[in-house]
């Protein structure tokens, strides 16, 4: 994750900004070398494939809890 303090940012913020938006990777602000800010790029919308792709089959659902139970209730 790149760094950068703000004096450096201010004099080149849109080249920073367009690199964060072209590589999508954060950059961090310093001053006096702490970091004080994060510049992130917004998060694109993804489809549900794209998000839930990884758990395709591995799902259960299990059909018992569609069940009435009155274990817990005085019936």
């Amino acid at each position: 994750m790149p760094t950068v303090s703000k004096s450096e940012l201010k004099a080149k913020m849109l080249e920073y900004f367009r690199n964060v938006e072209k590589s999508g990777e954060e950059l961090i602000v310093t001053s006096n070398n702490v970091p004080t800010l994060k510049v992130v790029p917004i998060a694109k919308n993804k489809s549900v494939e794209q998000v839930f792709g990884d758990l395709r089959s591995t799902v259960r659902i299990d059909d018992s809890i569609m069940e009435p139970d009155t274990d817990e209730w005085d019936v």
